[in-house]
């Protein structure tokens, strides 16, 4: 699913991750509350009218970039984990997600702000996002019970919320769902 309002394909698409790509280069220069759908618009070298076609708001535009990245990590080969067995397979995993974060602390803020909006259309990119990150997860326990699955979904998600609050380093999410999920299989 796209994550603007309507499917884009050709050139619109192009202009989408010109937009993409402005909002990241305007995060790393900006503060979050700085950051207007406006100075994208700018820096992408489009009217604020076409941004504002593509993107509601600048929570909309920046999850957009959280969903984009996650794409990006559903396409990437999971493999070379599997020889550590099913704990260092969703050790991989976590690492590889959060590494989206860490990588880039001044945007993870960004992230978890935007993802907590109320907009519509952030809603519709929070419950894609999640269902994603949801199914790697699982993916990396069968065949364990739906409740050792949910827990660790669960464990995972507060720990990003954590994390993206500063209270809890991102490199830190996957040792602590690893030993989590040893317990729970124990």
């Amino acid at each position: 699913m796209e994550p603007v309002r309507r499917i884009v394909g050709g050139r619109r698409a192009g202009t989408v991750a010109r937009l993409l790509d402005a909002a990241v280069e305007e995060l790393r220069v900006v503060e979050y509350q700085e950051l207007s759908v406006r100075s994208v618009a700018k820096r992408a070298g489009v009217s604020p009218a076409t941004a504002y076609t593509y993107f509601s708001s600048k929570d909309h535009l920046v999850s957009s970039i959280v969903w984009r990245k996650v794409q990006e990590l559903s396409e990437q080969d999971g493999g070379g984990a599997a020889a550590d067995g099913e704990h260092g397979e969703l050790h991989h995993v976590v690492r590889r997600i959060t590494r989206v974060f860490s990588e880039e602390p001044e945007l993870s803020k960004a992230y978890t702000s935007a993802l907590l909006s109320d907009d519509p259309e952030v809603r519709r990119l929070r419950e894609q996002i999640g269902a994603e990150l949801a199914r790697q997860l699982s993916d990396t326990l069968e065949p364990a019970r739906e409740e050792v699955s949910g827990a660790v979904t669960m464990a995972f998600v507060g720990g990003m919320l954590l994390a993206g609050m500063g209270y809890l380093a991102f490199d830190d999410i996957a040792d602590r769902l690893e030993a989590m999920a040893r317990l729970m299989r124990a």
